[in-house]
């Protein structure tokens, strides 16, 4: 096993003044990177986003399943510069792999990961030869998973898993590899391990990103970055107590212990739907909107960096506080439902920390972003 100690400097001079007193990680994984890491990947700093205003119907909230075909269709040959789905997806995956896809259902049953969007991913792997006992989705609570009904879209025989069966539950450590991990004490808790899940450590080849576009509370923003730490670290929510958080450097962090970012290969961005505020949960329908887009990249923080304009502009058309706001007097508002109220000091400024880890391009200036509408 390899132990490295990883002190977290303020000398990086990001862009975003980092909150004080950062913490110590100590990092245990057996795991190499590989030659050619999967994330920030082949196309670093490059970002498609597919728009369709047909894609959802905003009434009714339901997603046309076809529409979501053609978008991930159009998108994803635009990223590979190809002209053929099949010869697109080879570009991530072969017959041989094991994929994971790593969906996000922690605001489920009202915001997901969209089983439509899902299920045409898989119909592209199955097109290539990789069976379906091949193809798990995954994620950390098996009880957000089992309320979006992903079976209804997918193939006999792919794999719905979890590491977890009840959120809040106290969990349990089986699902859980505990030689890989991260190791740090915030507020003086009991257990200081987060350790990564078995399924990602032991089983999977390859990994396939599927966040949302949603507000967090102690985040700023949930996307490419913390579906990937959070959703495959086990006992992260201690990160933040009272109106502190350490999400800052603990996503990156997290994000950055191998084998993750050497077998996640694509981040397909499920922006149909989204949460402008009160995130990660929709805690009230007039928090939902609809951006009606895809977006599709290897580099999760250039799309991280993305979603942060797309949040920031919804927050700004309503009247709400930037995310990047660190005044105190939004813990002592109305409520939950208040605009003006968050339950801690935000810090968006974690995707621009990743950056600094090697994780993929912050600055704005050097992402290539293209657009498609259908």
């Amino acid at each position: 096993m390899n132990r490295r100690q990883f002190c977290n400097l303020a000398a990086l001079s990001p862009l975003i003044k980092p909150p004080s007193g950062l913490p110590t990680y100590t990092i245990a994984t057996r795991f190499k990177p590989a030659q050619s890491p999967g994330s920030p990947g082949r196309w670093r700093g490059k970002v498609i986003k597919v728009y369709s205003d047909v894609c959802i119907d905003t009434s009714s909230n339901r997603v046309n399943a076809v529409v979501v075909r053609e978008m991930l269709s159009a998108g994803i040959q635009k990223l590979t510069g190809t002209s053929d789905d099949r010869a697109a997806w080879a570009q991530f995956i072969s017959k041989e792999d094991v994929v994971g896809i790593k969906v996000n259902c922690s605001g489920a049953p009202k915001i997901h990961s969209s089983p439509e969007l899902v299920g045409a991913i898989i119909t592209n792997l199955i097109a290539l030869g990789v069976p379906a006992s091949n193809i798990y989705i995954y994620e950390r609570f098996e009880d957000q998973m089992r309320v979006v009904n992903f079976p209804r879209f997918v193939p006999s025989g792919v794999k719905i898993v979890a590491a977890e069966a009840i959120n809040g539950s106290g969990g349990t450590i089986l699902g859980y590899d505990p030689e890989t991990y991260v190791e740090v004490n915030f507020f003086g808790e009991d257990d200081t391990r987060s350790n990564l899940t078995r399924i990602v450590s032991e089983r999977l080849t390859k990994i396939i990103n599927v966040p949302n576009m949603k507000e967090h509370q102690a985040a700023g923003v949930t996307g490419c970055l913390k579906n990937i730490a959070y959703g495959n670290f086990s006992n992260v929510a201690r990160s933040h107590q009272n109106e502190k958080t350490n999400t800052y450097s603990f996503i990156g962090t997290l994000a950055s212990v191998e084998p993750v970012p050497s077998r996640t290969v694509l981040h397909v961005m499920d922006g149909l739907r989204g949460v402008w505020h009160g995130g990660p949960f929709l805690r009230d329908p007039k928090f939902l909107f609809f951006p009606k887009q895809i977006m599709l990249g290897t580099d999760p923080v250039a799309m991280d960096r993305l979603l942060i304009d797309i949040i920031e502009e919804k927050r700004k058309s309503e009247g709400a506080p930037s995310i990047f706001d660190r005044s105190t007097d939004q813990l002592k508002s109305r409520g939950r439902l208040d605009t003006h109220f968050n339950a801690f000091i935000r810090e968006p400024g974690h995707v621009e920390y990743a950056s600094h880890l090697g994780l993929g391009e912050y600055d704005i200036r050097r992402i290539q972003q293209e657009v498609v509408k259908l």
